[in-house]
């Protein structure tokens, strides 16, 4: 999250991010997958998109297909 508060070394805070996931994982066991469904692959398809408008190296690309590849495969 580019949000996040940075601490001295100007690295992101894990406590506000450790804090978010928190709260999702509390908020996806108190609602059904038709109501955070949705709003996960909103959030994942925008870092798809994202991700879509940099340029990277053919190898990098290929690494980055292969592991979306293998977490699908291990969700079936």
């Amino acid at each position: 999250m580019p949000d996040s508060p940075t601490s001295e070394t100007d690295m992101p805070s894990r406590e506000p991010r450790f804090e978010a996931v928190v709260r999702w994982a509390e908020y996806i066991q108190e609602n059904p997958p038709g109501v955070w469904g949705p709003q996960q692959n909103a959030v994942v398809n925008a870092q798809i998109d994202s991700a879509a408008a940099v340029e990277g190296a053919p190898e990098d690309i290929e690494r980055i297909r292969a592991f979306a590849d293998d977490v699908l495969d291990d969700e079936e």
